[in-house]
């Protein structure tokens, strides 16, 4: 991770108000510099000002030390290194002190009128200094020579450091941006990370729930009319072996379908195992879904053709009910047409799944099954009455998920439909569902 702000004030490992030591020995070294020309600079001064030469040094040797605080007090330096320049000493304490203050955060308007001040006052003593030296013979050059002089050397002492700090600032602060916008994207890379695993996770229940549903949907009424058949046969082996044999051909080849709809489900998840060449690389979750979908809605005979379900189908679902001993009555409403793929075998599961729920807790009840056309929606209702007397020839005990309402419910509800099921006021049970047409 980038370091900025907070991590970088945590960072600041030198003395006093320096970051570093590096930066500390640095402004040593300046002010040190700065001191010895000052000093130096402060023998002509003391000279012309008719005081004592250790005084002058001294006095230069404090104000070149000042460049020691120009990282804390960068105004200070530049009012010191302007104050002293009529005694033509500071020169580098000038140079030093804007460029420390351009590059500060500082308004623009106190750093343009402190330049403005040191460039005015470096033209003025350059102008009188070198006007006195043409006065005094030292220079033969023409009058024009004396404000040019005044101009180029504020200029050259001005401009160059003024510039370079304002360049070096705004680099500064271009990093220091670019940083913090470094940090605030890999915080938030970081959390979309985070709901992305969450999503992920959330996607992989999901997809556990629904490969569960459609696999109990695929195997569970088959198997339970296998059971239903069983009990027959065990009950009539010996009165009836006719029907004994028709109802064992039933349960073989109801087995059969069974066991080739398990295997085509199980094929398909297996096959995601070798996607892309390697062998159990991850399968896309969207892909498995309609995978499996796909294989549980298939509805395959014993040589594994065929097409998904569809209401057309119902008579022959309601047949094998039937076979079971189950009493069935079908009755249906409207105009039958044609809805999408989805719609009519999200309602062929609904009334497989409620048939089922009649052979394994009311086996032998009557059940009436109903569906109606309607002009922008389908409805259909599985109502059993009250089972017999438990004992009775047509009581089978089934195993049961507890599952096959939660995943009718899922199904419908997962196509904007409405789910209702419940117990009747004549012992019964009733299964509702209304799905939308589009």
């Amino acid at each position: 991770m980038t370091v900025t702000g907070e991590e970088t004030t945590r960072g600041v490992t030198g003395p006093w108000w320096w970051a570093r030591w590096r930066s500390a020995v640095l402004d040593g070294s300046l002010a040190l510099v700065s001191a010895l020309e000052c000093g130096a600079e402060g023998i002509p001064f003391a000279r012309d000002a008719g005081i004592p030469v250790s005084l002058g040094v001294v006095f230069g040797l404090i104000a070149g030390s000042v460049l020691l605080v120009r990282r804390k007090w960068p105004i200070a330096v530049v009012l010191v290194a302007i104050a002293i320049t009529p005694a033509e000493m500071g020169f580098l304490m000038g140079i030093v002190g804007l460029y420390t203050l351009a590059s500060c955060e500082l308004p623009r308007r106190v750093i343009g009128a402190l330049a403005g001040m040191s460039l005015l006052g470096t033209m003025i003593v350059t102008f009188v200094r070198v006007r006195q030296s043409m006065a005094r013979g030292d220079l033969t050059l023409g009058d024009w020579f004396v404000p040019f002089a005044a101009v180029t050397t504020s200029l050259g002492l001005t401009a160059p450091p003024l510039l370079l700090g304002l360049y070096v600032g705004a680099r500064r602060r271009l990093m220091e941006s670019l940083r913090e916008r470094a940090d605030s994207l890999e915080r938030e890379l970081q959390l979309l990370a985070e709901r992305a695993e969450e999503r992920a996770e959330w996607a992989r229940n999901e997809e556990r729930t629904r490969i569960a549903r459609e696999m109990h949907d695929v195997v569970a009424h088959r198997v339970s009319l296998m059971v239903v058949h069983a009990a027959a046969l065990q009950a009539v082996a010996r009165k009836d072996p006719e029907k004994a044999v028709r109802n064992a051909a039933l349960v073989g080849d109801m087995g059969r379908q069974a066991l080739t709809e398990l295997r085509e489900m199980l094929g398909v998840l297996r096959a995601g195992e070798d996607v892309g060449g390697r062998r159990g690389a991850g399968v896309p979750l969207a892909a498995v879904r309609e995978a499996a979908a796909a294989a549980a809605f298939r509805v395959v005979d014993e040589s594994g053709s065929g097409e998904g379900p569809c209401l057309s189908e119902l008579d022959e679902l309601i047949g094998q009910s039937a076979a079971a001993g189950m009493v069935v009555d079908l009755s249906v409403v409207g105009e039958v047409r044609s809805y999408a793929a989805v719609v009519e075998q999200t309602a062929y599961r609904v009334v497989q799944e409620a048939l089922t729920n009649v052979h394994k807790h009311a086996a032998g009840a009557k059940t009436h099954v109903r569906l109606a056309h309607r002009v922008s929606e389908i409805a259909m209702q599985v109502e059993n009455e009250a089972p017999p007397e438990p004992g009775s020839a047509g009581a089978v005990g089934l195993p049961s998920g507890g599952n096959g309402l939660v995943g009718m419910r899922e199904r419908v509800v997962g196509l904007g439909g409405v789910f209702v099921s419940g117990p009747t006021d004549a012992g019964g049970f009733r299964v509702s569902a209304v799905i939308p047409a589009v």
